[in-house]
């Protein structure tokens, strides 16, 4: 098939066939994840506005952030930086400082980019706690029908086999060569090693950091500072899981369209999904 009708998601050339690809508790626990990703994320970054850097340890080294994002008022006006460690970067206009009304302000991350767009740390604590505990709760109830069904063992959890096709299978995504007929029935070997990363990996960590950041959660559970090495160390961390799902995000956004964009996006609609009958007469 031709890489434009691929990326478009046409009907392939010759015999075809409907399956069944994904459940309804799949194509749910999906859409609701993926609102909650993009409240977490911009939420986060308006809380994150307050106080624009990050710090190891138990208290904020004002002196040696790990990252931070800053302006100055050089004689051209105001200026946004952002450092990392002590290397620093020019980014006014998108990072430190931003338009707000036609006047440069200090600012950490641009107004499109936080909710809500002013700044508002009370409102961004209430939309980030809320889309939290949906988040989790939301993880936690697909995990459970997951191993319940037979799911995370039969379609999810990367075998031996899995592993040593990943390099074949890594190579050919970087070529833009997907699986097709039979093949596309199932997930490769990159996407369940992802996937189990994401929900066993990333989404606990960043659900513990977040938890290490609330005293209230530190006074029941000091352990969780000990483990983390500080509200700060916690915070870090956390800021750089959020970063990684938004990553995997954009990777599964770049995937799903070059790999039949209609396709999937239907498949995750309604369930169903077209591939070659490689069988037909």
């Amino acid at each position: 098939m031709p890489f434009w009708q691929r990326v478009l998601g046409l009907r392939p050339p010759g015999p075809v066939i409907t399956i069944r690809r994904h459940a309804v508790v799949t194509r749910i626990a999906h859409w609701v994840n993926a609102l909650c990703i993009l409240i977490l994320l911009m939420s986060g970054l308006q809380i994150f506005n307050a106080h624009p850097a990050l710090y190891v340890g138990k208290s904020s080294d004002f002196d040696h952030p790990v990252l931070a994002l800053t302006s100055w008022e050089g004689p051209d006006g105001l200026r946004g930086f952002t450092w990392i460690g002590q290397h620093r970067i020019d980014t006014t206009g998108l990072l430190g400082v931003s338009d707000v009304d036609g006047v440069a302000t200090p600012r950490g991350f641009p107004a499109w980019a936080t909710l809500p767009g002013p700044q508002w740390l009370a409102m961004g604590r209430l939309w980030h706690f809320a889309a939290a505990w949906l988040f989790a709760v939301n993880g936690i109830l697909f995990a459970l029908w997951a191993i319940g069904r037979g799911h995370f063992r039969h379609d999810l959890l990367p075998t031996r086999a899995d592993f040593k096709a990943l390099p074949h299978t890594f190579v050919e995504h970087l070529k833009l060569r997907f699986p097709e007929g039979d093949a596309a029935r199932h997930y490769n070997s990159l996407q369940k090693l992802s996937y189990v990363l994401v929900i066993f990996g990333l989404g606990p960590l960043v659900l513990l950091t977040g938890l290490t950041m609330s005293p209230t959660m530190d006074a029941a559970f000091p352990q969780l500072l000990w483990l983390f090495g500080g509200r700060q160390t916690a915070r870090t961390i956390h800021f750089l899981c959020a970063f990684s799902f938004f990553g995997f995000f954009l990777i599964h956004i770049v995937m799903v369209v070059l790999s039949g964009a209609w396709n999937n996006l239907k498949s995750m609609i309604t369930g169903r999904y077209v591939i070659g009958d490689c069988h037909g007469d």
